[in-house]
């Protein structure tokens, strides 16, 4: 099907499920490749969208093929970020439906009664997610012949490998642990969700991604995301003098020990002349507060990701990280600005005992699976 096709007599339309800013950014440049139109511009375009009211819900405006439909998290950062980011998906002209998802014990009641009907119009479903319950339970009602996946960074990987190889759904770093009662109670609805997200003769499957997809499913089609729309819309940056630093939620999701990341981070910091710190979204305060305490970096909270951060400047010569998607995604966004990615392994003394058995590898292959970017060894540690 053309991404302007539709049922007879009427334009396709497509509905965007989304969950983080990097999700949406990803439809945005979907939606962009594929040419798909937004409504009518703002008559009055003088009026920065930082400073236009963020409505939560209201209809699709007029002519518009795509509505994304924010899924919204409780974390504020995540919040503040998607909030900006639905501004951006505005100003292109498309629909935004913020959905208070997660506001309470009947909040998913609500939304998915509410969504029933648009859901079963679509012509097309993207979802930056599909290991997200939300998203699984939503697929369930779905009709669409198309379903769509953008990157949600390295778990995308970690998606179509399981999809190829017809294994159940799971996050990286929670394989090889046990299900839990949740998991039991809702394996029906991820194994439906698994069995949509089959190419068939009745569905049709898109991954569209800037990562490294070495197992594809039979049937599913592979779409490259090379930041397009990130480059026309933003920059070129500024380039600084300095290195930054680009940090990593592994420690809050339990696969890297607390003491051995400050550990790393001030050594690269020193070795590097790093002088700012990004944080990434799910980092806590207190660690946060602990790194610019001991480390002496800037710690620098963005209001979007980092890939439009970075595009916008100004931004440091070199950008460290660990393996993270950006290892993936700041050299495509950055491409002619003369800006080098330089990636750190993880050593395997970081991991704690409750990582998963396939944290090190996984981990590994992110690094090693990484274009246009300089390698460094893990870090000695003081």
């Amino acid at each position: 099907m053309s991404p302007r096709a539709g049922h007879a007599g009427h334009p396709a339309h497509t509905l965007a499920f989304v969950e983080s800013p990097v999700q949406l950014l990803n439809v945005l440049e979907w939606a962009h490749l594929h040419g798909l139109r937004g409504a009518e511009q703002d008559p009055l375009p003088s009026v920065p969208s930082q400073v236009r009211r963020t409505v939560a819900g209201g209809p699709t405006p007029a002519g518009a093929e795509l509505t994304v439909v924010v899924l919204s998290p409780t974390d504020p950062m995540t919040r503040g970020q998607l909030r900006r980011m639905a501004d951006l998906a505005r100003d292109e002209g498309y629909g935004v439906r913020w959905e208070e998802a997660r506001g309470g014990t009947t909040a998913p009641f609500h939304t998915i009664g509410g969504l029933a009907g648009p859901l079963r119009r679509a012509d097309r479903i993207v979802m930056g997610d599909p290991f997200s319950r939300y998203v699984q339970l939503l697929l369930t009602i779905t009709r669409a012949r198309d379903l769509i996946v953008v990157d949600d960074g390295t778990a995308t990987m970690e998606f179509v490998a399981q999809l190829a190889r017809g294994e159940r759904l799971v996050r990286w770093h929670r394989k090889g642990g046990r299900p839990g009662p949740r998991d039991l109670l809702f394996a029906p609805v991820s194994s439906s969700a698994r069995r949509r997200l089959t190419p068939s003769a009745r569905r049709r499957v898109e991954v569209f991604s800037s990562m490294p997809v070495t197992e594809v499913p039979d049937g599913v089609t592979v779409t490259a995301n090379d930041f397009a729309w990130t480059r026309a819309r933003f920059g070129p940056p500024r380039i600084t003098r300095t290195a930054d630093m680009v940090g990593t939620s592994l420690v809050e999701t339990g696969v890297v020990d607390g003491d051995r990341y400050l550990d790393a981070v001030r050594n690269l910091a020193k070795t590097h002349g790093a002088t700012r710190y990004f944080a990434h979204r799910r980092e806590s305060t207190d660690k946060l507060h602990r790194l610019a305490a001991e480390t002496g970096l800037e710690i620098v909270r963005p209001d979007l990701p980092l890939e439009l951060i970075a595009r916008r400047g100004p931004i440091g010569r070199t950008i460290l990280s660990f393996p993270s998607t950006v290892v993936h995604t700041l050299p495509l966004a950055l491409t002619g600005t003369g800006v080098r990615v330089a990636v750190c392994d993880i050593d395997p003394t970081w991991l704690t005992e409750h990582a998963s058995p396939r944290a090190q590898g996984f981990l590994s292959g992110v690094t090693g699976t990484a274009r246009d970017v300089h390698r460094l060894a893990a870090v000695a540690m003081a």
